[in-house]
């Protein structure tokens, strides 16, 4: 009997024993899975080094802290850089999804649609995206549908406000140059809105691609050589890697030319309306974290900019001789002297 009693004592410890890590498993596979360090992957169409790529991706960066990630200890970003290059970005495309991230980030469309060739499983999501919808990466914005989501960069509408806005600060405008993407959906629409409006106002426009910047400073060349002329700089990874050249040959022609944000008014362009970049980055943050904690990307709505800024630099209008008018400058949101 004592031999029997000290069996049936070892089996029922065994049997506890066994139950009880059962029981704790759920817990440690979920602390293990907490503690696991998370892989975001980041595509952005800005050259390494950019500055105002780099102010957009510490927003970022600070608005995950504030939720919780923390580069180094429960989450590592992986960043690449295509400078506005097709070649570069596929091969950076690829390159982020065999890292196996558990999302990418992808700023605007062109970066967006290579990354969403290259995966149709990982979580995607897309910042500065113009036209989610028309360039196929989501089937709808209220219900995404597939592995994207994200922030849209404006409604096309926004374009056709870039040519009021250059006709306000300069009544003799008779002529534009529009310096696009024909590659991108985006770049269609917007040049679209700008034709239709610039048909009603009279205004003869001509279209110049981004891709060549030789053709670009050939073009304005001798575009300036006929007054009562402007530029139109619209949205594309090319529109930010060549600022430096179509901020100098606006100035240096003593062109009035409207961009579509705010970092070219501040590196001396004239006069800029668009979405806020670095608040809709710190919101890419947000859904980041609601991805990293469960959720789908189809089930999170693409989101519309919740800020638009109007900036102007009264120092570039002095040198272009240009006086803003006063119900323009009661617009602004910051005024650069």
């Amino acid at each position: 009997m004592p031999c029997r009693s000290g069996e049936e004592m070892r089996r029922r410890e065994f049997i506890r024993f066994v139950s009880g890590a059962a029981a704790a498993w759920p817990f440690m596979v979920h602390a293990q899975q907490s503690n696991r360090i998370r892989l975001i992957g980041v595509l952005t169409g800005a050259r390494t080094g950019d500055a105002e790529d780099k102010d957009r991706n510490a927003a970022f960066e600070q608005a995950l802290q504030q939720l919780g990630w923390t580069p180094g200890r429960n989450v590592r970003i992986d960043y690449r850089f295509a400078a506005g290059d097709a070649a570069t970005s596929r091969k950076q495309a690829e390159e982020l999804v065999a890292l196996a991230p558990d999302v990418i980030v992808s700023t605007g469309s062109f970066s967006t649609g290579v990354i969403l060739q290259a995966t149709h499983t990982v979580p995607v999501v897309f910042a500065i995206v113009p036209d989610p919808v028309g360039s196929g990466f989501v089937d709808s914005l209220a219900q995404p549908g597939g592995n994207a989501t994200g922030f849209m960069q404006f409604e096309y509408g926004l374009s056709g406000k870039w040519l009021e806005l250059l006709k306000e600060i300069a009544p003799g405008l008779t002529r534009a140059i529009v310096l696009w993407d024909p590659a991108i959906t985006a770049g269609i629409g917007q040049f679209a809105i700008i034709q239709s409006v610039a048909t009603s106002a009279g205004i003869d426009i001509r279209p110049v691609n981004l891709r060549d910047a030789g053709k670009i400073e050939r073009a304005i060349t001798a575009f300036a050589r006929t007054p009562n002329g402007g530029l139109i700089v619209t949205t594309s990874a090319l529109s930010a890697v060549r600022r430096d050249l179509i901020i100098a040959l606006a100035a240096g022609h003593k062109l009035p030319a409207v961009y579509f944000e705010r970092f070219f008014v501040t590196a001396g362009g004239l006069i800029s309306y668009g979405a806020n970049f670095i608040d809709q980055h710190r919101r890419v943050a947000s859904y980041v974290d609601r991805i990293l904690k469960g959720e789908k990307p189809a089930d999170l709505p693409v989101q519309a900019p919740t800020k638009y800024e109007l900036v102007i630099n009264l120092k570039t209008a002095k040198a272009l001789g240009l006086t803003i008018p006063p119900s323009v400058l009661a617009r602004a949101d910051e005024v650069i002297e």
